[in-house]
């Protein structure tokens, strides 16, 4: 389970760091894609083909723009020794990543946001809102 929050810095080749504990829950190799709100979501090799399977159970005129949109902006990356992923420049300007950026957990997946991105979205979160949430789901 990929949880917490986590405060890293963006290199000037577009590096950043992904957290020991969210290596161990990735694996060796994961993949990282454009995310909603603005943010890049990363995923382990086993929920990357799940994601896979359900779209590929679709017919094409139904996921053609997911198809597009999902597997044109995702890569597959391996961190190297020092934890270190490097972002493409097409994904870091999709969430906005200049430097300072957070890396969250979101249960079986991981996020990247810019830290102001990511503080502003945070801020907006109201208590009501997430309430409602929960009640619509039954939580």
């Amino acid at each position: 389970m990929l949880m917490g929050e986590y405060q890293h810095n963006m290199d000037a080749k577009g590096r950043i760091t992904i957290p020991s504990r969210y290596r161990e829950e990735l694996g060796e190799t994961f993949y990282v894609s454009k995310g909603l709100d603005g943010c890049l979501t990363l995923y382990s090799e086993e929920q990357w083909q799940l994601r896979v399977a359900k779209i590929n159970e679709l017919p094409d005129s139904q996921t053609q723009y997911i198809r597009r949109n999902l597997y044109a902006t995702t890569e597959q990356v391996t961190p190297d020794k020092q934890g270190r992923i490097l972002i493409s420049p097409t994904l870091r300007r999709h969430a906005g990543l200049v430097k300072d950026v957070t890396v969250i957990g979101v249960g079986t997946t991981a996020e990247i946001w810019d830290s102001e991105r990511w503080n502003a979205f945070n801020e907006s979160m109201s208590s009501e809102q997430l309430l409602n949430d929960m009640k619509a789901l039954n939580i």
